[in-house]
This record gives C-alpha cells, sequence and structure tokens, in this order.
C-alpha cells in the first residue's frame, strides 16, 4: 500500500510568520504582525491553521547541555539479533533518558542512536550496562561526536 503525503500550501505571509518564529518562538504577535503588514488577530488565525494542518506543533526552549555538564554527544549504530525485535528494544531505549533521537534505518544499523552524555565514561557505561544488554542486541558501533557545526531545521 502506498502511503499518501499530505502537504499544505503556505503563501508569502505565513512564510514570514514561520521565519519569525523558527528564528525566535519568543517573538510577540504583535511585533510579528507589524513587521507583516497584517492584525495580530489574523497572525494567530493563520497560526491556528498551521497547527490544525500538523505543520507546527508547540514550541521549546533549547537548554544548553554543557552548562548541566553533558559534554559527548554520541551517535550509536545497533544491530539487531531479528528486526522483529526492533519494538522491545526501543521501548527499551525509551526508559533511558540519555537517548535523544533513535531511528529504525537501512543499510548498516537496525537502529541509529543519538545520546547526550557526562563525558567518555558515562558513554561507557550506559553502552555496557544500558544498551548492550538489551535482549536481542547483538552489537553496537559509536561515533564520539567532536563538534556541531549544523544545527537547523528546513528553510521556508
Amino acid at each position: 500500500m502506498k502511503a499518501k503525503t499530505k502537504t499544505i500550501t503556505i503563501d508569502g505571509i505565513d512564510k514570514k510568520i514561520l521565519r519569525a518564529l523558527t528564528s525566535d518562538a519568543r517573538t510577540p504577535i504583535l511585533e510579528i504582525a507589524r513587521n507583516v503588514g497584517i492584525s495580530g488577530a489574523a497572525i494567530h488565525q493563520r497560526l491556528r491553521k498551521l497547527e490544525k494542518s500538523k505543520l507546527i506543533s508547540g514550541s521549546k526552549f533549547i537548554l544548553n547541555s554543557k552548562v548541566l555538564g553533558y559534554n559527548t554527544m554520541a551517535f550509536v549504530g545497533i544491530y539487531l539479533d531479528h528486526a522483529t525485535n526492533n519494538e522491545s528494544i526501543v521501548k527499551a531505549l525509551k526508559r533511558i533518558p540519555e537517548v535523544l533521537e533513535c531511528h529504525y534505518t537501512t543499510g548498516t544499523y537496525n537502529i541509529f542512536i543519538k545520546l547526550l552524555c557526562l563525558d567518555n565514561a558515562h558513554l561507557m557505561h550506559l553502552l555496557n550496562h544500558d544498551i548492550q544488554t538489551i535482549p536481542g542486541v547483538l552489537r553496537t558501533e559509536s561515533m564520539i561526536s567532536l563538534d556541531q557545526q549544523i544545527d537547523r531545521q528546513i528553510q521556508i
């Protein structure tokens, strides 16, 4: 069965609103309205339409993990003994707070995760005691990120 892709058409005003909010989600609606040239109520209406279409959802603050002492970012490829074990393994990975992202992938690994750790010793502990002990995990391959050089969303 072919998956249906749902798309939404956005105009220039929507693009201006989205650019302002993706740049800084705390930008006041009235400031956006002044810059775009429409009323604050019209901005609210357009935002509701964009939320209803699921193009946007919520807003968030971004924590500086280094200030909290988390200095090691790692990417881990996980090999499974059987792909059918995926659901139970993902459930176990969700219980590890340091797992920030989890992707079911094609290619070399069955699962690819993004981990945030205090340091290399913390990473080694997570791998040896929390991840590699999950039933169905055959082995892992890790890559430590030395520096994140690009961090962005899709451009509007």
